[in-house]
């Protein structure tokens, strides 16, 4: 990447594989290139060299389209701004990706995963009227519901407090241990990383340690 004064590099040397259905955790301080890391291995960014591979595709030989479609096929993100639509209600939202996939009753299958996230009494609440760690269950309803092999989790307790966080987490992991899903998750909380079986530690874009298993 360059900028008015030259060429910068955010990320150098990183290279690490994700077992199929395990937890890995992205850690390290602020700058440290965590979000980066997240943006190119979701091939939302474009590096200017390297190479990333997803379901047996290398993201950057594949245009922009394509490699939504890729991700429409294949990865759900929880984020922690939650990143709901706020004219539709926590129902609509869950709908939504399995609408622009073309999947068949979406609204069953929405309202089932809503009432597997405890939210089964909320389906018609627009996200002004939920709390935060509501809306954060209709976050992950809506990440979980299309069955993805991968998800990216970006801070996702970063807005809560410290209890609902705790079953935000908890809630995730079941899940991602239900589905059989492989979670990548970027977060600053020490015990949430050690929670995952493969930990990357970055600092200033470089790995700080090798990949560490729990």
């Amino acid at each position: 990447m360059a900028d008015a004064g030259g060429e910068l590099t955010i990320l150098d040397g990183i290279e690490f594989s994700v077992r199929s259905g395990s937890a890995i955790a992205i850690t390290g301080s602020s700058g440290s290139g965590k979000a980066t890391l997240l943006g190119l291995l979701a091939g939302l960014d474009v590096p200017s060299e390297g190479r990333v591979k997803l379901a047996g595709q290398d993201l950057f030989s594949l245009d922009e389209d394509a490699r939504a479609r890729l991700r429409a096929a294949h990865v759900g993100f929880v984020f922690q701004s939650f990143q709901l639509l706020p004219n539709l209600t926590a129902l609509e939202n869950v709908m939504l990706p399995l609408e622009l996939a073309g999947k068949p009753a979406a609204a069953a299958a929405a309202r089932a995963m809503l009432e597997r996230v405890g939210l089964g009494a909320r389906l018609n609440h627009y996200p002004r009227t939920l709390s935060g760690g509501e809306q954060q269950r209709v976050s992950l309803a809506r990440a979980f519901v299309v069955q993805p092999s991968l998800l990216f989790a970006d801070e996702p307790t970063g807005s809560l407090d410290a209890a609902s966080g705790e079953k935000i987490i908890d809630l995730m992991f079941s899940m991602h241990k239900e589905q059989g899903t492989t979670l990548v998750l970027v977060t600053h909380d020490a015990q949430l990383a050690a929670r995952c079986e493969q930990q990357i530690v970055l600092h200033a874009g470089r790995l700080a340690a090798p990949a560490i298993r729990a």
